[in-house]
């Protein structure tokens, strides 16, 4: 498989064209993950020695949908998201059985793991962008997160 502009040009025609919001292929050394983020569907390509980057026409895109799982309370939700950055799985800890790493109520610094997202059977750990009491996870654990998607709030 070769990964040349018409060819990316085509992959970036039917994710803007189709409810995919995410696809990715890999040959050998390189490798191509296309996202519709925002309007906007992109690009990337990626090989061993330099990466490259493509932009496409603004495509529609739905919100992703969230669900409390924990709360201390039902109030509105405040504080500082914590967002995914990327398509993937949400696991609240390291391996299944262990301890997670944020609970509701827990006191969080900044740079601490919170969570981890699987994307591409890569483990990706989410580390908080504040320091603060973690008042909500909105994900469940094992489920798949959207680009963007609140994962948690901390106060």
């Amino acid at each position: 498989m070769k990964f040349d502009l018409d060819y990316i040009e085509k992959l970036v025609t039917l994710v803007s064209d189709s409810q995919l919001t995410e696809l990715a292929l890999e040959d050998g050394d390189k490798a191509i993950l296309l996202k519709k983020e925002k309007e906007m569907v992109t690009a990337q390509t990626v090989a061993v020695t330099a990466p490259a980057a493509i932009q496409a026409a603004p495509v529609a895109s739905s919100a992703p949908e969230t669900k409390e799982i924990q709360s201390e309370n039902n109030s509105e939700e405040t504080g500082t998201p914590i967002l995914s950055p990327m398509v993937g799985t949400f696991y609240s800890s390291p391996s299944p059985g262990a301890k997670p790493f944020a609970q509701v109520g827990d006191v969080v610094s900044k740079g601490q793991v919170v969570c981890i997202i699987e994307a591409m059977k890569l483990m990706n750990e989410i580390e908080s962008e504040v320091s603060g009491k973690i008042t909500k996870i909105l994900v469940e654990d094992g489920k798949p997160v959207e680009y963007g998607q609140v994962l948690m709030y901390v106060e």
